[in-house]
């Protein structure tokens, strides 16, 4: 009796085991699964922006006059960390572009910004001379002024990092 005992339990092993992945087929076909991204929630950025003009060692650059296709999606200040001022954005083909701002070391400041990107050359935007970095990651555009260093960066194409460059407006806000 104890033979035919076994061959029920491994029969009836199988059985349940069947039975549960049945169970998990089903469960699996009939809960949704959606493979697209979550919408970037937009950002408002107004009031991160007027403190960073605010207490900046330098005119904080910000971008005026952008169509409503950029999206903006990140934005902090950092006073205790050379004054770094960041925004990012989706430009109007979903790719990253993002203005960088510091009173940082340039060569450090650029290297980090530009996640270690090369210079490769220039290019005029207004009445400014900027350089041009390519890297694997991103690409860039770097200005360098009297005690801050501006780079746009992101995986967008140079002629949307260049669209950002012309857009960018630079303030300070100093309180007395």
């Amino acid at each position: 009796m104890a033979g035919k005992n076994g061959k029920q339990t491994v029969r009836n092993m199988v059985l349940s085991l069947g039975v549960s992945v049945l169970a998990a087929g089903v469960i699996y076909l009939f809960v949704p699964h959606d493979e697209t991204p979550p919408e970037l929630k937009r950002v408002d950025y107004r009031v991160e922006l007027l403190t960073a003009r605010r207490a900046a060692s330098y005119p904080v650059a910000a971008p005026e006059g952008l169509p409503q296709s950029w999206k903006a999606t990140s934005v902090r200040f950092q006073g205790d960390n050379f004054d770094a001022w960041h925004l990012g954005f989706h430009d109007p083909d979903g790719q990253y572009v993002a203005v960088e701002q510091s009173a940082q070391k340039p060569s450090t400041f650029i290297e980090d910004a530009t996640q270690r990107a090369e210079e490769t050359s220039t290019q005029k935007i207004g009445d400014q001379v900027w350089r041009r970095y390519e890297g694997e990651r991103y690409d860039a555009l770097v200005l360098e002024g009297q005690g801050v260093t501006t780079v746009v960066t992101g995986s967008a194409p140079f002629a949307r990092l260049t669209e950002m460059a012309e857009a960018l407006k630079a303030e300070a806000l100093k309180t007395e």
